[in-house]
């Protein structure tokens, strides 16, 4: 059935205190539906994969936590319920919002310009009309869950206008926002036509995050030109309509991955000799290159298929030497622009396979397939070469991941400069994807670098990415808007 009542388009209602100290606002619950066949009935769920629930479970369990989103049905109600010491609180959603709030301003609006415009975005007024309602349905959500003076950490692009809904409806409350992509600089900003409002919505936050200084210092350049809020020391000074005055801060806060759960996968015995059984299936290459991205136009796939296809054509490497693995998981594929890269991305594999692939020798093994994690350290572990080459990105985890995968301090990573992992991973090979020339020789580099130095390397980076888990980030955070909070 669809339950998605007419909002107001004024202030949220709110009924009292909730009971839970903690809450986290996402555009999806951390849990997926799973098919139960058995005769008990009722819906089953399992925890969803991925740093972001990892790290904030325990949180959850400590400090009495519930999570607001939506649990990923259309036009569906689901009564609030808990798993794995989590309080669930299903936010519906309509098709129709599905397709405007979701597909429509949080996809095809904010993603490519918040990417630098890589794709045209698109800026439709009813696209906005219902991402206004749905982030109001969200604020009323935490709002309801909520108990006194609790923190409610809001989570990403989709939902920009919750913190200043929230700090209306209950200015008793912690509000933080953590934006997981980047923030574009204001010459690219300044097109979307309801920037000021996105900006306000942003600024109802007491902590704002970012993934790198460079998105912090974009917010705030912003927030000078279109808000006119006076700005020190990443400090923005507010006083709302109703002469009520407090501050909200800006700061980066690069997450990271779950170091414990690769590490110890990266040891088994079995995902070792699954390893092992990858190379024997490419036949044994002398190198092994990896590239994993969801299917999508920021991660620069076409550009690293154009530097690839080069090097086989120049003669630097060949068929018969080196082998390259593109996993690209699927992504939005009900949209036009996502069909159209992999139609160009299996295209551009079809055509260097069938010039340069012997009866013993794949080229490019490519697979448009999601894999489980354990899958994908085995992967890790059989690469030699990791190519991370988006054109724009907030952090990028899979580099992360891989040199967490590298317990030996073997392999090299190339390393797009427009990845935020390229702060914290400086040892890597670091290149502009845009730049075919210099990215084929970075790409040779890698393969040629000599043991000590890949050594060196790696432990560096290492030692970064495992003093620097997901679980520091969240604490990081937390402390910080704890701080925040107490100094208001």
């Amino acid at each position: 059935m669809n339950a998605v009542a007419a909002e107001s388009k004024t202030e949220i209602s709110t009924d009292g205190y909730g009971d839970y100290d903690f809450i986290v606002v996402s555009n999806r619950l951390p849990v997926d539906r799973v098919a139960d066949n058995g005769s008990e009935g009722g819906d089953k769920w399992r925890r969803s994969p991925g740093g972001l629930v990892t790290a904030l479970a325990p949180v959850m369990a400590k400090a009495d936590g519930a999570w607001v989103g939506w649990h990923g049905a259309p036009d569906e109600t689901l009564e609030p319920f808990d798993h794995d010491n989590m309080h669930l609180r299903p936010v519906p959603l309509s098709a129709s919002e599905v397709e405007l709030y979701y597909e429509g301003f949080s996809n095809a609006t904010l993603w490519p310009l918040y990417h630098d415009v890589i794709a045209p975005p698109e800026f439709h007024r009813t696209w906005w009309d219902s991402y206004r309602t749905v982030n109001r349905r969200f604020a009323e959500a935490a709002a309801e869950v909520a108990a006194e003076g609790a923190t409610v950490w809001v989570q990403d692009y989709q939902l920009q206008l919750v913190p200043q809904m929230l700090r209306k409806a209950r200015p008793d409350l912690k509000i933080g926002f953590f934006n997981h992509i980047p923030f574009p600089p204001l010459e690219i900003f300044a097109q979307l036509p309801w920037r000021r409002d996105i900006i306000a919505g942003l600024l109802g936050a007491d902590l704002i995050g970012f993934q790198r200084p460079s998105d912090t210092a974009n917010f705030l350049r912003c927030v000078r030109r279109f808000a006119g809020h006076s700005v020190r020391q990443q400090q923005v000074h507010i006083t709302d309509d109703e002469g009520n005055s407090y501050v909200s801060r800006a700061e980066a806060f690069p997450i990271s991955i779950d170091v414990d759960q690769i590490t110890e996968l990266a040891h088994r015995e079995d995902i070792i000799e699954r390893s092992k059984q990858i190379r024997r299936e490419l036949g044994n290459p002398k190198v092994i290159l990896l590239g994993v991205d969801r299917l999508d136009y920021t991660k620069g796939i076409s550009h690293r298929l154009k530097a690839y296809g080069e090097l086989l054509e120049d003669g630097r490497i060949s068929v018969e030497d080196a082998a390259l693995i593109q996993v690209a998981s699927p992504s939005r594929e009900r949209v036009e622009q996502y069909r159209l890269l992999r139609e160009e991305v299996e295209g551009t594999v079809g055509r260097i396979n069938g010039t340069y692939d012997t009866m013993s020798n794949t080229a490019i093994r490519y697979l448009h397939h999601s894999y489980p994690v354990e899958e994908m350290v085995a992967l890790y572990l059989a690469s030699d070469v990791m190519l991370v080459t988006a054109l724009r990105d907030g952090m990028n985890l899979v580099a992360k991941e891989y040199v967490a995968a590298r317990t030996e301090n073997t392999g090299a990573l190339v390393l797009s400069e427009f990845a935020g992992a390229a702060d914290q991973l400086r040892q890597a090979v670091l290149v502009n994807p845009h730049d075919i020339d210099r990215l084929k020789d970075a790409i040779v580099s890698a393969i040629q670098m000599q043991p000590r130095e890949a050594q060196r390397r790696m432990r560096l980076m290492r030692r970064q990415v495992l003093q620097n888990d997901v679980e520091r980030w969240s604490q990081n955070f937390l402390n910080a808007l704890r701080l925040e909070g107490e100094a208001q």
